[in-house]
């Protein structure tokens, strides 16, 4: 396919995605002459001009929630604001096989979600295990502001999201289902790097306030056992704020995000002095040290509060979304 077809394509879908969610086109189509959606590897994220609010987010997807996330900024919201309204843009997306609505399977075929959220205040929300609940992060962050907890699981974050209005949204569609029923012909488990059966949307958000907020959410990983959680509603695995250093998120496969509780150590390393592509190359490399990694993928980007940028996985294929001054631009991430 053309770079000009390529990008005729991701035009008319970003225009059904933005339309499906009420956004008016004078809006968007603004903020789309600034997308592009074909990955740089040029300048890195740690040497672009921290000016403005700005954005990162894991894969290309993030490119369409980075602008909805700046359509939330532009109506006065804040840094969390920002983050929720891209991740609703991803979490409505039925293309999307590992984020939401679409989103492949567990090995029972079930979709169950999990996410949460992170203020510049270090409060946080998270629910894990959730099912036909289309805006998972949403529900995280009304775990955060509404409830005395931080994680809600399972049946109860489901009770709590029918107690706060949020109606039951059945999550598989038929893509989605036809391509589970093939799988169970072989059943076997087999997660392929930078292949969306193990992915998430982690999402870094700085506002012109200079407040800082993130979230992450996800469908897991495609054909888990029923129960299995990851690392993205884990604070301080999957997402973690500072709001005196920074923030940080991961995707790849989970396990060994948990096992290192990464995105804590990506911003511990922020605060101790080194910058958001030294801490995640520091957090990769711990990973590689202590796992076989062959075989698996993991990602880290981080957000300083002073607007630097950092990226970094185990292989090759990691892209993340960064965006700043009404630009929305798609960098491979350093590797190795």
């Amino acid at each position: 396919m053309s770079t000009a077809s390529g990008r005729r394509k991701f035009l008319r879908h970003s225009a059904a995605m933005f339309g499906a969610l009420g956004i008016p086109m004078a809006s968007w189509s603004r903020y789309l002459n600034g997308v592009s959606p074909d990955a740089s590897s040029g300048l890195s994220p740690a040497q672009m001009p921290a000016t403005g609010p700005m954005m990162i987010s894991t894969w290309d997807h993030g490119l369409l929630a980075n602008a909805a996330g700046f359509l939330a900024c532009e109506r006065g919201g804040s840094a969390l604001d920002m983050v929720e309204a891209a991740a609703q843009f991803v979490e409505s997306d039925a293309q999307g096989r590992s984020v939401g609505l679409g989103g492949l399977p567990d090995r029972d075929g079930h979709v169950t979600l999990d996410a949460c959220v992170m203020n510049h205040n270090g409060e946080a929300g998270s629910v894990c295990f959730v099912q036909n609940v289309l805006h998972p992060l949403s529900l995280a962050r009304k775990v955060m502001e509404e409830t005395p907890h931080v994680i809600l699981a399972g049946a109860g974050a489901e009770k709590f999201a029918r107690e706060i209005g949020m109606p039951e949204t059945p999550l598989l569609t038929e893509e989605a289902r036809a391509a589970w029923e093939e799988w169970c012909e072989s059943a076997q488990y087999r997660p392929i790097i930078n292949i969306e059966n193990h992915d998430t949307i982690g999402i870094l958000a700085l506002d012109s306030k200079g407040q800082i907020a993130g979230g992450c959410t996800t469908s897991g990983l495609a054909y888990k056992m029923h129960g299995r959680v990851g690392d993205s509603p884990i604070i301080g695995a999957g997402l973690f704020v500072d709001g005196e250093v920074g923030a940080a998120t991961a995707t790849g496969l989970g396990e060994a995000v948990l096992r290192t509780v990464g995105s804590f150590l990506v911003v511990e390393l922020m605060r101790q002095g080194k910058s958001p592509q030294q801490a995640c190359e520091e957090a990769v490399h711990r990973i590689m040290r202590r796992q076989q990694t062959s075989d698996l993928q993991v990602g880290y980007c981080a957000l300083s509060t002073n607007g630097t940028m950092g990226a970094h996985a185990i292989h090759d294929g990691f892209t993340t979304a960064q965006s700043r001054n009404g630009q929305h631009e798609l960098f491979h991430a350093s590797f190795g």
